[in-house]
């Protein structure tokens, strides 16, 4: 008895290829509606559903494939002599393969202005309901529901007769990754039509297994998205260098989130997650040298981030520097021949395509998940929002922007010290923001900077003793949240000392 194969499918890519090439190798074709309307367009002959179940697709082809004799011909098991009674005692013939993929609800939904009936026609019965029964029975039945399996289960098929048991428990756990993927999706969407509370549905695939954690004993994996995004270390493309770690990974993350706030030249040096220099210049290779002057102890065995091509001069000057990755859209060749050199050093090409929609972050928490907007938004700085009698200069202003973009990149409690459009001193994740405004303003004078200085604050000062400070050590403009009930405290000590405040109405804590 020849095999049979039940194909029904939304996605027809490589269809026609497939099926053409079971027939040739002996298989009979079921289908069903448009599916047997392409086939049969195709020269390929085929049994259509309603000469096998008896009875005709009704309810505008809701009910189609939902029949005992597509169910118990794929559920039947084979070595068991009373299903196969049962199946001939009732006129099933048994099928051997299932070619299923379903109607594209997400896609549906994903359109502007979709109307619910028009979700719901796009809710898919009968397919799932195959893949499932014939994921169950993978002993007997192979399931095929992503293209990108058909050349293989066909060439398997050509070599052997048949897909082999251990290619069947592949396929049975794809499709049922494939159904759990459509019913979250399902019920997420009817979830929120009904008014119900949300429930989180997260879809990952595994990009890799990492060696370990954050510490040696830790173990980790890192996953990805289905769908690629810029800005993204799970889609970039390693181009030398070891195995990314955990830890690089993270502060890689955070490297990216840094730069993706800049349009003009920018470079930053990172370590632990913090910038300890960045810089913006009139040239990538300018940007990237004031960076690295900004601190060259600290970023001893960081991580570089560049939003433009790595030039060769850029890569000379790294060349002698202990990194551990350099990310950037592109480099030059003459870069990559020196950068390639360095065997360890992971050499990372990422893209920094900017897009304007507002993406979820997640934070697992013991427990539990945490899930919030990304802080993509940043505040424009300008002299309407001074709060002082002294009003700033066009070069604190822009001084003030630059400040602002990086300080929301650093642990709170977070001062950042800049001149000229590159970072001073930092000051990191201290338990009090004075903390935090000492080491700054400290790693700016100890590279000999003490006048003209700006300070930026991730959140608002709650006493006059930061201003206070700042003015000991050259602050001559500050940025900040405001929102304290001691603003007016803060003011007042700015005016004294002739200091330049704005208050920007937006705080940026990372936690």
């Amino acid at each position: 008895m020849a095999k049979r194969v039940l194909v029904s499918v939304s996605d027809k890519t490589g269809l026609v290829e497939f099926v053409d090439g079971l027939q040739k190798l002996g298989w009979e074709v079921i289908a069903t509606g448009g599916t047997q309307r392409l086939l049969e367009e195709n020269n390929i002959k085929t049994i259509g559903i309603s000469e096998v179940t008896g009875f005709p697709e009704i309810c505008d082809g809701r009910v189609k494939t939902l029949h005992p004799k597509v169910h118990g011909a794929l559920l039947a098991c084979r070595d068991k002599k009373e299903h196969m009674d049962t199946l001939k005692q009732n006129g099933i013939e048994t099928i051997d393969m299932v070619c299923v993929n379903l109607y594209p609800f997400r896609q549906t939904i994903e359109k502007e202005g979709v109307q619910m009936a028009d979700a719901i026609e796009n809710i898919d019965i009968g397919g799932p309901s195959m893949l499932r029964s014939a994921a169950k029975n993978w002993n007997s039945v192979t399931v095929v529901c992503n293209p990108e399996d058909y050349p293989a289960v066909l060439k398997e098929i050509s070599q052997n007769g048949d897909t082999t048991l251990n290619t069947r428990l592949s396929l049975s756990a794809k499709a049922y990754t494939h159904t759990a993927e459509y019913d979250m999706c399902i019920a997420t969407y009817m979830r929120e039509q009904a008014g119900l509370s949300k429930k989180l549905f997260l879809e990952y695939d595994l990009q890799q297994s990492l060696r370990y954690g954050e510490n040696p004993h830790q173990q980790a994996e890192f996953y990805r998205t289905s769908q690629s995004v810029p800005f993204s270390m799970a889609f970039a493309t390693q181009l030398n260098g070891k195995e990314l770690s955990y830890n690089n990974i993270q502060d890689a993350n955070a490297a990216l989130a840094i730069v993706r706030e800049f349009d003009e030249p920018f470079a930053v040096g990172l370590k632990h997650m913090n910038p300890c220099g960045a810089a913006i210049g009139c040239t990538i290779d300018e940007a990237w040298q004031k960076a690295y002057e900004a601190d060259k102890v600290s970023i001893y065995g960081g991580i570089v981030a560049l939003n433009r091509e790595v030039t060769k001069g850029i890569a000379e000057a790294m060349k002698s520097i202990f990194l551990e990755i350099v990310i950037a859209p592109s480099f030059s060749k003459g870069a990559l021949e020196i950068l390639l050199t360095k065997k360890n050093l992971r050499v990372m090409i990422v893209d920094m395509t900017k897009q304007n929609n507002t993406t979820k972050q997640y934070v697992s928490v013991n427990g539990g998940m945490l899930v919030q907007d990304m802080d993509v938004q940043t505040k424009a700085i300008s002299a309407q929002m001074c709060v002082t009698e002294k009003t700033p200069t066009e070069d604190e202003i822009a001084d003030m922007n630059f400040g602002w973009r990086v300080v929301k990149h650093v642990k709170s409690n977070a001062i950042v010290v800049v001149k000229n459009g590159a970072t001073l001193g930092v000051g990191a994740g201290q338990m009090n923001r004075v903390g935090s405004a000492e080491i700054a303003l400290k790693q700016a004078q100890a590279a000999g900077e003490k006048d003209n200085l700006v300070l930026a604050s991730d959140g608002f000062l709650p006493f006059d003793d930061t201003v206070a400070l700042s003015a000991k050590y050259g602050v001559k403009a500050i940025v900040q949240p405001g929102g304290s009930i001691r603003d007016e405290d803060a003011i007042k000590k700015a005016d004294e000392l002739g200091i330049t405040m704005l208050f920007t109405g937006m705080r940026h804590f990372k936690h």
